[in-house]
């Protein structure tokens, strides 16, 4: 016997209709049901953080969009999707969604609802992204799917092209390619909410330092240029929440009474449009950790992301004591058409400090201007905790087993971490002596072969000297 799925009203619990024939299931579809077909390609996913641009990028629409590379062409044409996602009244994700697809969003609610008493058949449905959102950890400590199947680059590139915007200058094999050596660099340092008033000042110090240089220089020939220590940089401080949309003059046309948006939409600039303009300028991206850094994808080819970590926050269980986060940079290791630097890990909790961050910038202007080569190598864009992660993950298979696999009966703190909670032996990962003066351990590891490691990679535990 054939059969029908029908999806329910749960949208989950599919309910299964089997015929004894194809004549009689065709005559249930063409007599009975008559359904809608909608037409072309159809791209499922469900996400709860409809609120975090970061998160509906990446753990929404980027894992959804790699299942789709596996089916080529479609993930190079229109297609259209299928969201399970709160309504959100005023949330500009959902336009973003839409451009993107360039078919348009159906929301599951509305499908539901609208499903009572009619018949809706997809043409093609493609569901089920399995372990590729962003937080879904992987052994080799990569966005999942950015390098193997380049879903970081295409991923870039389609979300500029369905913006209508110029995708940003094709570099293919070095970070020099169109370059001069006397063009100006643009850095940007991306406003972070981890960044305390002694590190905002040294901040300013290093932005005016780094650009009173540049001014000094600019004006000079190409030799003189080329005689100094290093390329010319400008920077600038940026807050992505500060960007406007380039204004547009009123249209004089209305909507028609069957099309809701304004027959201007497509034409209209939105602010996440202004921000893509901009990073498609941008050589040199400093960010600290959480929903700045996730924009580094959409950089060109050829730049260097400066990642200049967090401190993660004191705690009476953990004694007080604070360590350097990077947070994403499987991002940066993700995306092999950029260069990753990191503030280095020993040093950051005694906070961010002026002649550290010009050392860094300077730094990711000389490797761009010298040509580093691309694709880079995913490990050389990893902090030494990154690299750090990777080994430990090749020496103790278990361990690697119960962070990335997410077994149905792994508890999930297990796998719902951060590098540095791991190495620094914070929360699940800590020690804890149970009643009976035995040791309680929630998520099991090799804790020798961690702290080899850490010894290994100059990794200070616990280091309290912040002076």
């Amino acid at each position: 016997p054939t059969h029908l799925t029908v999806v329910s009203k749960e949208f989950f619990s599919p309910t299964r209709l089997e015929f004894d024939s194809y004549s009689i299931l065709e005559k249930f579809v063409l007599d009975l049901a008559d359904p809608m077909v909608i037409p072309g390609v159809t791209l499922f996913f469900t996400y709860p953080w409809i609120h975090n641009i970061g998160h509906s990028l990446f753990d929404a629409l980027y894992p959804a969009y790699a299942a789709l590379i596996r089916f080529p062409p479609r993930h190079l044409r229109p297609f259209r999707l299928l969201c399970a996602i709160d309504n959100c009244e005023g949330c500009s994700q959902g336009d973003i969604f839409n451009r993107f697809a360039g078919l348009g969003i159906i929301k599951h609610y509305i499908l539901n609802n609208m499903s009572i008493g009619s018949w809706f058949v997809f043409d093609e449905l493609v569901m089920g992204s399995g372990m590729m959102c962003q937080r879904c950890t992987q052994p080799n400590l990569q966005l999942p799917g950015g390098v193997e199947l380049d879903g970081s680059r295409l991923f870039r590139d389609r979300m500029y092209v369905q913006h209508g915007i110029i995708p940003p200058t094709r570099r293919r094999k070095h970070s020099a390619e169109g370059r001069n050596r006397q063009d100006v660099l643009r850095a940007y340092i991306i406003d972070n909410k981890r960044y305390t008033e002694p590190d905002r000042k040294e901040i300013d110090a290093a932005i005016y330092e780094i650009n009173n240089y540049t001014i000094m220089h600019q004006n000079e020939g190409i030799i003189e240029i080329s005689k100094l220590d290093g390329p010319l940089i400008n920077v600038s401080y940026l807050y992505y929440n500060r960007i406007k949309p380039r204004e547009r003059k009123s249209s004089r046309f209305n909507a028609p009474k069957i099309d809701a948006r304004s027959p201007t939409h497509q034409l209209t600039e939105n602010y996440f449009m202004t921000q893509l303009r901009l990073m498609r300028t941008m050589d040199i991206h400093v960010t600290g950790p959480g929903t700045g850094s996730m924009y580094q994808t959409f950089l060109p080819d050829g730049s260097v992301v400066v990642n200049v970590g967090g401190l993660e926050p004191l705690t009476p269980e953990d004694g007080n004591i604070t360590y350097t986060t990077y947070m994403e940079q499987y991002m940066t290791s993700g995306a092999p058409y950029l260069k990753g630097l990191y503030y280095p890990i020993n040093e950051r909790p005694k906070g961010i400090k002026r002649e550290t961050l010009v050392k860094l910038i300077r730094e990711a202007a000389k490797l761009i201007m010298n040509g580093f080569s691309m694709p880079v190598n995913p490990i050389e864009n990893l902090a030494s905790d990154g690299k750090l992660f990777i080994e430990m993950c090749e020496k103790d298979k278990k361990f690697c087993e119960l962070v990335t696999s997410r077994a149905p009966d792994t508890d999930f703190d297990c796998y719902d971490f951060w590098i540095d909670d791991i190495i620094h032996e914070r929360g699940v990962w800590k020690e804890k002596q149970g009643v009976d003066d035995s040791i309680e351990i929630l998520c099991p590891f090799n804790r020798t072969l961690l702290r080899e490691l850490r010894e290994q990679y100059g990794i200070h535990h616990y280091d309290v000297s912040v002076n």
